[in-house]
Order: structure tokens, then sequence, then C-alpha cells
């Protein structure tokens, strides 16, 4: 009967010859898995660079808008220049807010930056010797008005008092006599839907950056 040969186990070198490296892949062949990682990663980059831009696309088409301060209306709290980010979706104007806004009497490409001072159903009433202004009796604190001492604040065309009509804001300017607003009847209340929307920072110059109250 034949006998089986026996196989010696093998060497430690015999092990390491054949887990050694196979010298039949060439050099290029050896670099393309690193240029696909590099392709892959430019990939990776460009989408999400896609993704940012449409992103801040639909962030300023529907919800931020950018506007430019035009006159001294509004001195001191804003300055003739000045460009601010606007909220646009979602606002519902509020007594205090500076907004952005367009009148039916300076027609509808001509933007506004002015201050709520009433809104809807609220009662506005101005002693123009002391500066005051008063809604539904209660005396405003507006430390942002820009007073001229030693002058009355300019009249407006309402008598005593003004209830805002429904739908509508009064606005007036923080540089109280060196603005056209509400106070005059040829602007007089701006409807709501006229209203693009409630400033809320204040990005150039870059020495002025910061929230707008």
């Amino acid at each position: 009967m034949d006998h089986m040969e026996q196989r010696e186990p093998k060497k430690d070198e015999d092990l390491q010859a054949e887990t050694s490296e196979d010298t039949s892949v060439t050099p290029e062949e050896k670099k393309t898995p690193k240029k696909q990682g590099l392709l892959a990663d430019l990939y990776d980059w460009l989408e999400v660079l896609a993704v940012s831009v449409a992103a801040v696309f639909i962030l300023f088409a529907f919800v931020l808008r950018v506007a430019e301060v035009d006159g001294t209306s509004m001195t001191n709290t804003l300055q003739d220049g000045e460009k601010l980010l606007v909220q646009e979706l979602f606002y519902t104007p509020k007594q205090g807010d500076i907004v952005v806004c367009q009148s039916e009497f300076f027609g509808f490409d001509k933007p506004l930056v002015k201050r709520v001072i009433a809104t809807e159903g609220q009662t506005v009433s101005i002693d123009e010797e002391t500066w005051t202004v008063t809604v539904d009796g209660v005396a405003l604190k507006e430390d942002y008005v820009r007073y001229m001492k030693g002058q009355n604040m300019k009249g407006w065309s309402y008598g005593e008092s003004y209830t805002v009509p429904e739908g509508m804001v009064f606005v007036m300017g923080d540089n109280r006599n060196g603005s056209w607003d509400s106070r005059d009847s040829r602007i007089g209340p701006i409807d709501e839907r006229y209203i693009v929307g409630k400033v809320i920072l204040r990005f150039a110059p870059l020495d002025h950056f910061g929230p707008v109250k």
C-alpha cells in the first residue's frame, strides 16, 4: 500500500513570502484608490456647498430681506446708508418694533423705515410741547427719540387723539422733527399688508454691527 507523503509544516519564511506584497500590481494601479478617495471628498464638498447655497437662497427669498436706511428720519437709532437685515416671514407687527414698510402715498417702490407706535384698535395722542406720546392712556417711555431742545414736536393731522383702524399700524420716526410719518394724514396709518418685515440686525457698516431695538 502506498504511503501518503507527509508534508512538513511551512516555515516562517514561507508564510512571510506568501503574505508579502504582490509585485505584479503596478504603481498606477496602487494610486487609483487614492484618486477615487480624493474625487469622493471633492464630491462631498460640492454637495455641501450646493445645499448651503440653496439654503441661503431660500432664507433670503422667503424669510429674510436686506434693506438700506434712506434719510435721517430714524436718527439716532439708525443712520443714513446703514444696511439692515429684515425678518419677513411669520411676522406680526408689535408696538415698539422697527419695521420696513411701504406707503401708498409714496408708492410701492420706496420703502420706509419707521417705528410702530400703535397697532389696530389702539388710540394715540401726542403732547407736542412735552414730546409725550400716549397710547391707550399710557405714556410711552421713548429713550430712543431724538429730542430738539427748546422746540415743540412736529404736529399731526388728527386733533386730540386718533384710533388706528383695523389692519393698520401707526408709525413714527425716532427723529420726530425730521420724519414724515403717520402723523401726516397724507401718509396716515400703514396697511399691515404693506409691511415688509421687522428690522432685526444692522450689518453694515461693520463698526455699527449689532441688533436693532
